[in-house]
């Protein structure tokens, strides 16, 4: 009896507690609502459709009366001949986007936090934040022009002695071009985060470094990126979940018949099967394989960052 009294005591108290926060933190949940409706909407309940990756599905039978097939279109997916060639693709565009083009946003943050001209800091930043609202269409036809036959590219390397080369028909060219304008339209956005919680660094570490004699770069060092690890480490997390779905704007707009060799991945094929062939149930399996995969990888990182960083999303 006294068991019962207790657990219902301490039920009791964190009934209260809920609604006590609720009470007096209520501005905050009503600014996370949004974000918890679209969530709700556009992430949690489509994931029932993926039942359609175990049907045939048509649109006249639906969910319902659609037959169910299994795993058939995952055997489908794994056996397809050139599911080699795709998945090599996306993993390596992956690990260029993981390696090569992820820190970059870091080193700008860290960089832009030394510039002390309140002016100049304002203008860098306008100016690699601009080209992140530009759509991929207008970014793919920039670089289109940029490194067609006439532009700037190739009068360069007219200027310097060497022959025109027709960048976008190559394979060689595709990933550089891919990490270029991947950094170019997205790095100077990806800083916002950084330069947040840089800002929130208590200044009397600084002043205390300045009193060891630290110079800048060793307060950058030795300050300012430790401190900035933890938020490193969750955005890195957040990023991994999604490391077979790179965008399908970005690649679709960059790449031409001639680079699908290098340029083709899960994305661009989803959409010629799902969209132009209207095979719905082989793409949504394609999709629940990229979510899989990412999932494990989110898990596999979050637990190696727990026992590395003492750190992770949970």
């Amino acid at each position: 009896m006294g068991k019962h009294k207790q657990r219902a005591a301490k039920t009791y108290v964190q009934e209260e507690t809920w609604g006590h926060n609720i009470q007096k933190y209520w501005p905050y949940y009503l600014m996370v609502l949004p974000g918890l409706i679209y969530f709700g909407i556009f992430k949690f309940i489509p994931m029932f459709g993926s039942i359609i990756a175990f049907e045939d599905y048509n649109i006249v039978g639906g969910f319902f009366k659609s037959p169910w097939v299994g795993f058939k279109n995952f055997k489908t997916l794994f056996t397809y001949p050139d599911f080699k060639k795709i998945l090599t693709n996306t993993v390596i565009l992956g690990f260029c986007k993981t390696i090569l083009i992820f820190p970059i946003p870091i080193l700008l943050s860290l960089m832009l936090n030394e510039i002390k001209q309140q002016r100049l800091k304002k203008g860098i930043q306008t100016a690699i934040y601009i080209p992140y609202f530009i759509s991929w269409v207008i970014v793919g036809g920039l670089v289109f022009d940029f490194f067609g036959i006439g532009g700037f590219f190739n009068n360069l390397r007219e200027m310097i002695g060497m022959k025109p080369v027709l960048a976008m028909q190559k394979e060689s060219w595709f990933r550089p071009i891919f990490i270029i304008s991947s950094i170019w339209k997205e790095a100077g956005w990806g800083t916002v985060v950084y330069l947040a919680a840089i800002s929130g660094i208590d200044p009397s570490l600084y002043e205390s470094a300045s009193i060891d004699g630290a110079s800048r770069f060793q307060k950058m060092k030795y300050v300012t990126f430790p401190l900035l690890v933890p938020t490193v480490v969750t955005l890195f997390l957040l990023n991994i979940g999604s490391f077979l779905e790179l965008g399908f704007d970005q690649v679709y707009n960059l790449q031409t018949p001639m680079t699908y060799a290098v340029s083709d991945i899960f994305d661009t094929y989803v959409y010629r099967v799902g969209i132009q062939q209207a095979q719905y149930s082989f793409t949504t399996a394609v999709g629940l394989f990229q979510s899989v995969v990412g999932l494990g990888l989110v898990l596999i990182f979050n637990k190696l960052s727990q026992k590395t960083s003492e750190g992770g999303l949970w």
